[in-house]
């Protein structure tokens, strides 16, 4: 057997028996560990939160035959999911966020790499923070710093900013961490440029690419005669933003047949056989109930999707255990339909196991905010799929995605969609499109699934301390927010809103239908430490503001109490500071705890 050469040994210091490497063998490039070729057999995780499921994760993760994983950024169960990967032998590409900015398919932040100073050392000092606390932990197979910045970036001003400031913290990493490549990830080839001028401690390129685009990124780094490895770290079927194709004004989404077969011959024709291409990570071991979650998760409501068997597949070799349902025809009317009509559909399908199937509709109106665009909603229908099936029109306008979801009982679910096209008055003269919920709406209870984030510092934010899963002065359940102001003197704020790190230039929020009533708990750490409480905070000169502002001034005790406020006739169309707080300090430093934050 011909041994390694290694033209590039970037991380040669052995710990914990594993010793990360990258080299070359005749023209190909390949990742080792422990001296071994390390092909790169990976999924996106979107579980971080659920900890307690990560035994039930990994070892399915492991039947799937993925043997690592990779993150966007770390979070407070980084430690927990490294130590669960370890645990089954499966090795991470640990991510390190870095803002972006403008608004873009993934994130709405607006950072400025140009002036930005204090903001760029936080996110310096929190990179550097991240390898110290975790370069030696065994499940670390690369860092990957930044994900399609360039993507969401206006100008090549910005662009030359940022990769300098990229180099900056890769250098140090590598200074810092000798033992793990270093890479970071873009768009297609949008990073390829600035990384070959400004950003050479990049060891490994990530190319997110969907589709049929993977075959093509080993010619476009040859043409710009590069010879560096790359990963696949984002891989499915091409995505919404590159079909061109529409039904009655909705995008025509691949078929489950086609989401199959990109991932299954994919791996094979357009990944492994590229020289530079160390492997992919498939986009997304998730479950999810979104616009995305049909499109491009293992799972959507809990069932099994072609991406799942995909991975399977294309990593093992092995067919699915029980094949998903298949749907040979979905089609509704090309004509403009009145809300809340019932409409016939025709459909047709068909199951290899002859299963039972369970037959429901669902629909996305894809306008609007972020939130909105990926909200999907029951629809109502009636029928059977031996007399046919009638649905009954969304109460929305314009153009509308309907889904029909076919069930089987393994759990497995087929997926197809088609467009129509709705005329509704009432919706048509929506000003503000955001996502409705209905009352009771929290915007907190024990700090989970927050719809506010609480991003809006005002006043002396130096000196405050924000803990959103506060454990030791609690209301209910089992954790508050505490807000701590560490000096004697001057006002502070706070608001905790959507989307994160806006002023109202970016439309957002929520229309809270059926609320009366906006409350609260809340204490001090002492008596008479008074705050005005409440929510709506961006004004009407702004292009996207809060319909409603109000609050109260209260006088807070070392008790918990419940605050207030009648909103029986506020206008809540779209309410994006769905909490706000200010409060001045007087001779003391002070503590404020707030609890069950609710409207309704």
């Amino acid at each position: 057997m011909k041994t390694f050469v290694s033209t590039l040994l970037l991380c040669c210091v052995a710990f914990c028996n594993a010793q990360v490497t990258l080299g070359k063998k005749d023209t190909s490039w390949n990742i080792l560990v422990d001296g071994k070729p390390f092909p790169v057999k990976g999924a996106t995780f979107g579980h971080e939160n659920d900890v307690a499921n990560y035994d039930k994760y990994f070892k399915d993760l492991q039947e799937l035959g993925v043997n690592t994983l990779r993150t966007w950024a770390t979070g407070e169960n980084t430690k927990a999911f490294l130590d669960a990967a370890a645990k089954y032998d499966i090795k991470v590409m640990v991510g390190i966020w870095m803002r972006h900015g403008r608004p873009g398919m993934e994130d709405d932040d607006s950072f400025d790499y140009l002036r930005d100073k204090d903001g760029m050392e936080a996110m310096y000092d929190f990179s550097i923070n991240v390898v110290k606390m975790y370069k030696d932990h065994p499940a670390v197979l690369t860092w990957g710093v930044g994900n399609e910045v360039y993507l969401n970036m206006a100008t090549d001003e910005e662009k030359e900013a940022y990769s300098k400031f990229l180099e900056r913290v890769c250098s140090n990493i590598k200074k810092l961490d000798p033992n793990h490549p270093i890479s970071s990830t873009e768009a297609w080839t949008f990073g390829l440029k600035w990384w070959q001028q400004y950003v050479p401690s990049i060891d490994i390129y990530g190319l997110n690419c969907y589709g049929a685009g993977a075959n093509f990124l080993q010619e476009e780094l040859e043409k710009r005669n590069i010879d560096k490895p790359y990963i696949i770290t984002e891989f499915n079927v091409q995505g919404e933003w590159d079909i061109k194709n529409e039904v009655n004004g909705v995008k025509v989404e691949p078929s489950d047949e086609e989401k199959y077969t990109a991932i299954a011959d994919g791996y094979k024709n357009w990944i492994v056989t590229k020289p530079n291409c160390l492997g992919v990570y498939v986009f997304h071991y998730a479950d999810g109930n979104d616009y995305g979650s049909p499109w491009l998760f293992t799972h959507h409501r809990g069932l099994y999707r072609p991406t799942y068997w995909a991975i399977r597949k294309a990593f093992t070799g092995k067919k699915p255990t029980n094949a998903i349902p298949k749907i040979e025809t979905f089609q509704l009317s090309n004509e403009t339909i009145n809300s809340n009509t019932w409409i016939p559909i025709t459909l047709e399908v068909s199951d290899a196991e002859n299963e039972a199937l369970n037959i429901s509709f669902y629909y996305n109106q894809h306008t609007g905010s972020r939130k909105r665009r990926s909200q999907i909603h029951k629809v109502n229908h009636r029928g059977s799929l031996k007399d046919g099936f009638e649905i009954q029109v969304p109460k929305e306008h314009g153009a509308v995605k309907v889904y029909v979801n076919v069930q089987d009982t393994f759990n497995n679910v087929g997926i197809a969609s088609t467009g129509i096209q709705v005329n509704d008055a009432e919706s048509k003269n929506r000003k503000y499109l955001v996502p409705k919920v209905h009352a009771p709406f929290y915007v907190y209870k024990d700090g989970d699934e927050l719809p506010y984030i609480p991003t809006g510092y005002m006043g002396n934010y130096q000196a405050m301390k924000v803990d959103m899963q506060h454990t030791t002065e609690v209301y209910s359940g089992t954790s508050a927010i505490k807000i701590e102001y560490t000096e004697r003197s001057g006002w502070y704020g706070l608001a905790f809103v959507d989307p994160k790190n806006d002023w109202g230039t970016t439309l957002g929020g929520y229309t809270i239908e059926g609320a009366t009533k906006f409350s609260f708990w809340a204490k001090a750490d002492r008596d008479g430490v008074t705050a005005k409480i409440g929510f709506g905070l961006i004004e009407k000169d702004k292009p996207f503001p809060d319909t409603t502002i109000q609050s109260e001034k209260i006088t807070l005790s070392s008790k918990w109490k419940k605050y207030t406020l009648k909103i029986k006739r506020a206008d809540l169309s779209c309410i994006r500071s769905g909490l706000v707080l200010f409060s001045n300090s007087y001779g003391h430093p002070q503590s404020i705890y707030l609890d069950e934050v609710v409207f309704e």
